[in-house]
């Protein structure tokens, strides 16, 4: 049933979206009165077809799940070539160069508004988030000499406005790629306000593909230990620990919050721990001995924690939930080719590059969590998959805006030979990136 749940989300992800692209391409190129004679969902040989319109157009599911496309009356394919003279001013090429461009940019732009509206629509419901509030940086991380302290919450980086614990490790994500000082305004509990300034020197030696916010002493913020609920024959149990007990202390030194604790059972297998724990109104002295768990090589004591965190609800209304909507897609498609780019320079590591598998794994995650997590997701696909589609790689539409700006600057389109030559060396590099993302996800999996 996980597998099923899995494919669906998956389908429900990227189904619509390819759908909703390739209607970006239709739509324009009817308002540019040129003929299109099918649209595809999928690839490869057609399992399902029907025809509708004032031009017959040709609705169709293709046998290959993943992708789609629009077959407009174009000459160069004696397959799509008119056959009636009355038809030429319907065909693409024939169309002046800033109609093509127009027609073909229309896929990646409706990617893009679509990433807008979801988002807009998150922001104007209210999405329940952690708060930015942090937790005590262990000693020696550069939020602890940064001068952070725990309990504060940030409330900007580097000028720029964080409500929740998602919108700051963004920021320092941002910070990380651009390897510059990242600049936090705290509020501190007291109700005043201070900076803290974490040097590009410290940020330059992280690599981007980890937990950046935590490698720098960045922690969200956590409740004291509280017990919730003691496994039946467990450490926790033999040692006598109840529902409600407060943990106050671990070997004569203070348990700040329940991620502390359980970093103390962890690192503790087989050995014992002098505890102090609150029941009641009273301090009572305990014993427990942690089991040492074969998978992971980690301590255990079989508890569970209640460990909630402060939950803010981000709201914004109609005007800035638009304007929210369309500044997150631009930064995440900013943030999207700087990767990418470094990915090239050999800067970032080419484990990025993920396929559907891993894209799969994540829709059934992020649909387990909830609506507006898995909404969250979708429009992160989307601004992904407008992004890839405007990479100048020949067979994408970035590769056929490549030759129409050329022909804007040089006056005349590509040599026909040029063209294949490029067609054939596109595809030999999706191929490439197809297996290498298929690789990854391999790897990931196994």
């Amino acid at each position: 049933m996980s597998v099923i749940y899995t494919v669906l989300a998956f389908v429900l992800a990227l189904g619509p979206l390819i759908v909703l692209h390739e209607l970006g391409h239709y739509v324009v190129a009817r308002l540019c009165n040129v003929k299109v004679l099918r649209f595809s969902v999928g690839m490869g040989r057609v399992v399902w077809s029907r025809r509708f319109g004032p031009d017959q157009t040709e609705w169709a599911v293709s046998m290959l799940p993943l992708g789609g496309y629009v077959k407009m009356l174009d000459s160069r394919d004696p397959e799509t070539a008119p056959k009636d003279e009355s038809e030429l001013h319907r065909e693409f090429t024939r169309q002046s160069v800033w109609r093509r461009i127009a027609i073909v940019a229309a896929g990646p732009i409706a990617n893009f508004l679509v990433a807008i509206g979801l988002m807009a629509a998150l922001f104007m419901h209210g999405v329940e988030e952690p708060s930015a509030r942090l937790r005590s940086a262990p000693q020696g991380t550069a939020a602890q000499v940064a001068g952070v302290r725990g309990g504060d919450t940030v409330i900007a980086v580097n000028g720029n406005p964080v409500q929740s614990w998602s919108e700051l490790r963004w920021q320092i994500v941002h910070a990380t790629v651009d390897k510059g000082d990242a600049r936090l305004e705290l509020r501190s509990q007291g109700g005043g306000s201070y900076h803290a300034t974490i040097p590009a020197s410290s940020i330059a030696k992280l690599d981007v593909e980890g937990d950046v916010a935590k490698e720098l002493g960045l922690d969200l913020w956590r409740a004291r230990a509280r017990i919730e609920k003691v496994m039946p024959g467990g450490a926790g149990e033999r040692a006598g620990l109840q529902p409600g007990d407060l943990v106050v202390s671990a070997d004569g030194k203070a348990v700040a919050d329940g991620m502390a604790f359980t970093e103390l059972m962890r690192g503790a297998a087989k050995r014992t721990v002098q505890l102090e724990v609150e029941r009641a109104g009273r301090i009572v002295a305990l014993a427990v001995t942690p089991e040492l768990d074969a998978a992971s090589g980690r301590g255990v004591a079989k508890v569970m924690l209640s460990q909630p965190v402060e939950m803010i609800t981000v709201t914004s209304g109609p005007v800035d939930a638009v304007a929210k909507g369309a500044e997150r897609t631009w930064e995440t498609s900013v943030m999207t080719l700087k990767m990418i780019g470094k990915m090239v320079t050999g800067e970032a590591s080419w484990k990025n590059v993920t396929g559907p598998i891993t894209i799969a794994d994540y829709a059934g995650q992020t649909a387990r969590i909830g609506l507006a997590t898995y909404l969250q997701f979708i429009a992160f696909i989307s601004i992904s998959l407008g992004v890839m589609n405007l990479l100048p790689i020949p067979v994408l539409d970035g590769g056929h805006l490549l030759y129409y700006s050329l022909e804007v600057l040089t006056g005349r389109p590509l040599p026909a030979r040029i063209g294949e030559y490029a067609q054939r060396l596109g595809v030999g590099l999706l191929f490439v990136l197809m297996a290498l993302a298929v690789f990854n996800d391999l790897v990931r999996l196994l």
